[in-house]
């Protein structure tokens, strides 16, 4: 059965808009959806996916190294490259209880046994590569593994010692994570990694919660009608994404705004400098999304929630959520929407 359509999702507005950021910019830094369990996390990430066009690889290569890459980026492609052909947007999932060696690759222990050859077998980050790595209930994720995420995510390289093995391959992906802040918090270090975080709620209108019955069920009963009829809305959303990424290049940002986005940043006390970079990323992509050549104030007023929510320091003496305190920031700064 097709992916369901992302078109035909309702509601969750803040999180399709993210993901379709993360879509036109990678380097915004991938997406963290928190939330209630069913409404439609995974669901919208695997939808985005196949909404994609697909993307030309080298055949045979297991990184699905693009053909216009550096050959010696790649073990297999540094030994020659063949034709190429077209695959789909790769999403992996990386179960909470995957191994180190599931997850970076391990040696070939049949090609080991049987012909004596010290053979690399790919892992999930091979496999992720120039597509989506998605960690459902990423706040559970096992410790190791939050370090061996990191230190990939910065590089866009896995580096593989062990068991006699010594190679480095491509690994660049956005990495999208969710799971229910009920069940745990998730590490400042891995928190800090994604650009954006999302807050999506069970819907508590009526009328919304009949229509996302309807139309799931519409689905289950007859996929391939279902996703027919949104055909229409999901090219037209196909050539908006590949506009936007085209446009990308040419959008501007002008001072003025980077000054306002110093300005919440320093109002909200956030670390470092990210805020600020994952701001006018997000706000230039959002904007290419939009069709428009510049940059405004009310771009940055969209995305300031998502960019910045995760990034603020506790503080004892207020109690509101960091949504809320984004929200009244951005009054203060920026003014009324």
């Amino acid at each position: 059965m097709p992916a369901f359509p992302f078109t035909a999702i309702v509601a969750q507005e803040e999180m399709k808009r993210a993901l379709l950021i993360a879509a036109v910019d990678p380097s915004v830094g991938g997406v963290l959806v928190f939330g209630d369990r069913g409404t439609g996390k995974s669901t919208a990430v695997r939808a985005l996916a196949a909404l994609l066009p697909k993307i030309r690889a080298v055949a045979g290569c297991p990184y699905s190294c693009s053909p216009d890459s550096p050959v010696e980026a790649c073990p297999h492609c540094a030994r020659g490259r063949g034709k190429s052909h077209q695959i789909p947007v790769p999403v992996v999932d990386l179960p909470l209880g995957a191994t180190e060696d599931r997850v970076v690759g391990a040696l070939d222990l049949e090609r080991a046994l049987t012909k004596g050859e010290t053979a690399f077998e790919p892992g999930l980050l091979a496999r992720a590569n120039r597509g989506f790595l998605y960690i459902d209930e990423a706040n559970l994720l096992e410790d190791h593994l939050v370090d061996l995420l990191l230190d990939v995510a910065a590089s866009g390289v896995n580096t593989v010692e062990r068991e006699g093995l010594s190679l480095r391959h491509p690994a660049r992906f956005v990495l999208v994570g969710s799971g229910n802040p009920e069940e745990g918090e998730l590490r400042p270090q891995l928190l800090d990694r994604f650009g954006l975080a999302c807050e999506v709620t069970t819907p508590t209108d009526i009328a919304t919660r009949i229509e996302v019955v309807r139309r799931r069920d519409a689905y289950e009963r007859d996929g391939e009608a279902f996703c027919a009829a949104q055909g229409k809305a999901e090219k037209a959303l196909q050539k908006t994404i590949l506009s936007a990424r085209e446009r990308l290049g040419h959008v501007s940002v002008p001072d003025a705004v980077l000054e306002n986005a110093a300005r919440l940043c320093l109002a909200l006390g956030t670390d470092g400098l990210r805020g600020e970079l994952t701001l006018m990323r997000t706000a230039r992509a959002l904007a290419a999304l939009d069709g428009a050549d510049t940059v405004s104030v009310a771009h940055l007023r969209q995305v300031a929630p998502s960019a910045l929510r995760h990034r603020l320091r506790r503080n004892p003496l207020d109690e509101s959520g960091s949504t809320a305190r984004v929200a009244r920031a951005v009054e203060e700064v920026l003014g009324a929407g």
